[in-house]
C-alpha cells in the first residue's frame, strides 16, 4: 500500500534533515526492541526446549494449552511481528 505525507513548516530550517533523523533514530529504536525481545525468546526457546517457531505453529493450531507462560511467549512472537512491520515499513520510506 502505497501512502503519502505532506508536511509543512514555516521555518528557515530545512525539515528534511530532521525527519531523516528521526527516522534513522525511531528504526534504531525499533532494532533494540527486535533485539531485546529475540532474547527473551530465546529464554522461552532453552526453557521449553521448543524453538518458537514451532511453539507457534502449535499455539496457533491449539495443541499447545494456554499458560500464563505461553501467553507471555505468545505475546513476545507477536510484538516482535509487529516490530519488524515497523522497521520495514520506516526502511522504505522514501524523503521526496
Amino acid at each position: 500500500m502505497i501512502q503519502q505525507v505532506t508536511t509543512t513548516a514555516e521555518s528557515p530550517v530545512s525539515i528534511k534533515p530532521l525527519i531523516e533523523g528521526a527516522i534513522r533514530a525511531q528504526l534504531r529504536l525499533l532494532q533494540h526492541g527486535v533485539n531485546r525481545t529475540r532474547e527473551r525468546l530465546t529464554g522461552f526457546e532453552k526453557q521449553y526446549g521448543l524453538p518458537t517457531d514451532e511453539f507457534e505453529r502449535r499455539f496457533r493450531a491449539r495443541e499447545i494449552q494456554e499458560t500464563l507462560d505461553y501467553l507471555d511467549w505468545w505475546m513476545e512472537i507477536e510484538a516482535l511481528h509487529l516490530l519488524q512491520e515497523k522497521i520495514l515499513a520506516l526502511q522504505g520510506a522514501r524523503l521526496d
